[in-house]
């Protein structure tokens, strides 16, 4: 069974928060001595990833 996609619509900023976010997080880790490869591979994601615009209807 394939496991499925999730799509994550974040604006501007709170696409640098979670960044940012990932960034103290694999500080943290790196200074316990921990693995930061799943962090890594956030990262890379986020800051590959597409910017699209989404039109969002306030009510």
């Amino acid at each position: 069974m394939r496991n499925p996609k999730y799509h994550l619509y974040l604006t501007p900023n709170e696409r640098r928060t979670v960044i940012n976010s990932l960034i103290d997080l694999r500080s943290d880790l790196i200074t316990q001595g921990k693995y930061t490869d799943i962090i890594d591979e956030l990262l890379i994601k986020l800051t590959k990833a597409k910017v699209k615009k989404v039109k969002v209807k306030e009510v």
